[in-house]
């Protein structure tokens, strides 16, 4: 079974579209994905938003593959720079004492 990544890449390279997958237009993207996603919650409860099911799927998608692309992009490893930022935050954000 390909991984998420491979079915990426396999996807763009199928339409010809990696000329056009720069980092800098990958992150110009990976904003306006974002604020897609945003929208579905502009002017209504947090209730109400997600009832909305799909369309939250599809823009919470669009935003992961463009984020993937980029890691990809730059030879990162999303498993490993999410491990990382995550040690950063225990430090920053400590957890209450129980």
């Amino acid at each position: 079974m390909m991984d998420s990544m491979t079915k990426i890449n396999q996807f763009r390279d199928e339409r010809n579209w990696r000329p056009f997958h720069n980092e800098k237009d990958l992150a110009i993207s990976l904003t306006l994905e974002a604020s897609e996603l945003l929208e579905l919650f502009q002017w209504v409860s947090a209730e109400e938003a997600i009832k909305n099911t799909e369309r939250l799927k599809e823009e919470l998608a669009d935003v992961l593959i463009y984020s993937y692309m980029l890691a990809d992009n730059l030879n990162f490893d999303i498993d490993e720079i999410i491990a990382e930022k995550l040690v950063k935050n225990a430090i920053k954000y400590p957890a209450p004492a129980k």
